[in-house]
């Protein structure tokens, strides 16, 4: 009698669970929201002392907050100089205003109901946090088509899901207070490849095309995981007769609506023929691509020999040569990179960056967490082509997502920026991977449970706590005032201590804000603080990092790397006023290794030339940085700078 009674109970449980599946399946799309709104107003919570202090940390982040308040304050809407950096001509931004209209929204409906500071707060705090929620949508979707037909496909979506926060370098790009493009590029090429496996061909075809077309409007980066895509549509028109069907939608959408952003969105400068941002040189090519494309579709699927799959390689392949030498012909400057940098800036900066060099040149603590999410997709893939061996439709699904995860991890060995796209394509098959394990766990033996629950506790420890160590040290330390377990290790702090605590405080909101006491003026500092002293003050810099100010960066090395009286030419050219110098801060140190006898280096040792007088500000802080008023020595009936 006990043994039946729990024979029933199971039962029951067993019933229960599989209506909620039903269920939660039937409404995963308003269980995702819910799931989002969670994770948003945990992030807004555990982020406020960063939303509170203005902190946004990258470059971008503070330029695209400049140019938004630029905008809102009168500046025309394809005029996207910045005329604070390298007055007064100003500096030529390549990017868009698409990325800029949620949120310019978003302030001006905080401004409705609070002051401009705190409403451009929490504009900035919930902007990053939109295409996080298109993100989830996306790999629900994604992780939904790769089980159907399976056998109690359950619950899986859900871990796809949630498993951005496994994702540390890719979720840092729907962080509060990092407004910049990449989380809204990264979310699309995500929507892409839900539009590609999706089994609606006219619905798939559209929302990779448009999708496609969005992400170029935005920025250029993710144009190899765009034509990956592509790439992937025209391959199943060639290995599947009657795929053209999505060929279609997708070509037609993407030349359609690429041409219309651009008359929306593109700015005056990119106009012109460039090749770092949409402009009438990629609306061209694009619309060869869709013509090419929209061409091989309509062919009739069983004409003459284009029967065979080899006749539609050939016939794919003409197409896209044609469209290639179309573009070779007439822009080859864009087949060399889209930046179209001088070797001198390449050499001197563009080089330094780190995020620029390939994985293999990272340090363990950076590859191991970025690697999890990965190889767990690898494996999972693996285990699901054979799976998927029988079923034609489902083996088509699993193709593309697993070429386009191979692809983007590839490309981790050429630069580490491609690591959040590496991760995030990562987890429909890694996401499938894990809840198939725990599938098997369940009614495995005792002994494999354990051994699997063990597997699982690893890969947690390494997609989570591994990555979260470094960052969990600084905090205690920080929140405590007591060393951590990894600064206790030496009383005296590390060369990269310094500048880590540079990099900080320098760039801090009660530091700089300080600056306002004096006049709106020009100041000389570095190139990667330029942005942020336009964030949080009212004077102007000369550059930020930014390829198309090459010239105004090539200048601030020269005059850092040279001697004092170079730095003087230099900076009276640019109606400098101040120079602003941060110790022991990153781009700093590039100048004290390359030209240990240079300007920059010389005032390292407290070699001040009469020239330069300090200034002192009224605060009750210590000020991390040095500000010194630049002296010239004007010409007779000239005024000096």
């Amino acid at each position: 009698m006990i043994l039946k009674s729990r024979d029933g109970l199971r039962g029951r449980i067993a019933t229960a669970g599989a209506g909620l599946s039903v269920w939660a399946n039937a409404h995963w799309k308003w269980l995702t929201f819910l799931i989002w709104v969670v994770i948003a107003v945990w992030f807004v919570v555990v982020r406020w002392p960063a939303i509170q202090w203005l902190v946004l940390s990258d470059t971008d982040d503070n330029i695209r907050y400049v140019q938004v308040k630029d905008w809102l304050a009168g500046q025309g809407w394809f005029d996207l100089r910045q005329y604070r950096l390298d007055p007064p001509g100003g500096a030529n931004i390549h990017w868009s205003r698409l990325v800029d209209l949620p949120l310019a929204g978003l302030i001006l409906f905080f401004r409705a109901f609070f002051d401009g500071a705190l409403a451009d707060r929490l504009a900035c705090a919930i902007a990053p946090l939109l295409p996080l929620l298109l993100l989830m949508w996306s790999l629900g979707f994604i992780a939904r088509r790769l089980t159907e037909g399976e056998e109690s496909a359950g619950w899986g979506w859900i871990i796809a899901v949630l498993a951005p926060l496994a994702a540390q370098m890719g979720l840092g790009m729907f962080a509060p207070m990092r407004i910049d493009h990449h989380g809204w590029q990264l979310a699309l090429a995500v929507t892409m490849l839900a539009g590609l496996v999706d089994r609606s061909w006219l619905r798939g075809g559209v929302v990779a095309g448009v999708s496609s077309a969005l992400s170029i409007t935005i920025g250029m980066e993710m144009v190899v995981y765009l034509a990956a895509g592509g790439a992937l549509i025209a391959l199943r028109w060639v290995f599947r007769e009657g795929a053209g069907r999505r060929m279609l939608p997708y070509a037609l959408s993407l030349g359609g609506a690429t041409s219309l952003l651009f008359l929306v969105f593109a700015s005056y400068d990119n106009r012109q023929m460039v090749c770092d941002a949409i402009s009438p040189i990629w609306v061209a090519i694009f619309a060869a691509a869709s013509a090419g494309m929209t061409l091989l579709a309509l062919l009739p699927p069983r004409i003459g020999r284009l029967r065979g799959w080899p006749m539609r390689l050939g016939a794919g392949a003409l197409v896209g040569g044609a469209v290639a030498a179309f573009a070779w012909m007439n822009w080859p400057q864009c087949l060399s990179g889209p930046y179209q940098i001088s070797p001198e800036l390449q050499r001197l900066w563009l080089a330094n960056i780190r995020e620029a060099k390939p994985i293999t040149a990272q340090a363990r603590n950076v590859v191991v967490p970025l690697l999890a999410l990965p190889v767990a997709g690898l494996v999972s893939l693996v285990v699901a082509l054979w799976m998927s061996r029988r079923d034609s439709e489902r083996l088509w699904a699993w193709a593309t997502v697993g070429l386009m995860m191979l692809f983007s991890s590839a490309l981790l060995f050429w630069q580490l920026r491609a690591g959040p796209a590496a991760q995030l394509l990562a987890i429909p098959a890694a996401a499938w991977g894990i809840y198939a394990a725990l599938k098997t766990l369940i009614y495995a033996r005792p002994a494999w449970r354990i051994a699997g629950a063990v597997a699982l506790a690893l890969l947690g420890v390494i997609l989570f706590a591994y990555p979260l160590y470094p960052e969990a040290n600084r905090l205690w330390g920080m929140a405590s005032g007591v060393p951590s377990p990894v600064q206790a290790k030496s009383k005296l702090p590390t060369r990269q201590q310094r500048i880590n605590k540079a990099n900080g405080r320098c760039r801090t909101l009660p530091a700089l804000q300080v600056l306002d006491q004096l006049p709106s003026a020009t100041i000389f500092t570095m190139v990667d603080l330029g942005p942020r002293l336009l964030a949080t003050t009212h004077h102007s810099a000369l550059a930020g990092p930014y390829h198309r100010n090459g010239k105004a960066i090539l200048d601030i090395h020269a005059a850092f790397d040279g001697q004092p009286e170079g730095f003087r030419a230099i900076a009276a050219r640019h109606g400098a006023t101040y120079l602003l110098i941060c110790p022991d801060f990153p781009e700093g140190t590039v100048y004290q290794a390359r030209s240990p006898r240079g300007f920059y280096a010389q005032l390292m040792r407290g070699e001040i030339p009469k020239w330069l007088t300090p200034v002192t500000l009224k605060t009750g802080l210590t000020m991390p940085y040095t500000l010194y008023r630049i002296t010239y020595s004007a010409p007779p009936g000239k005024k000096a700078p």
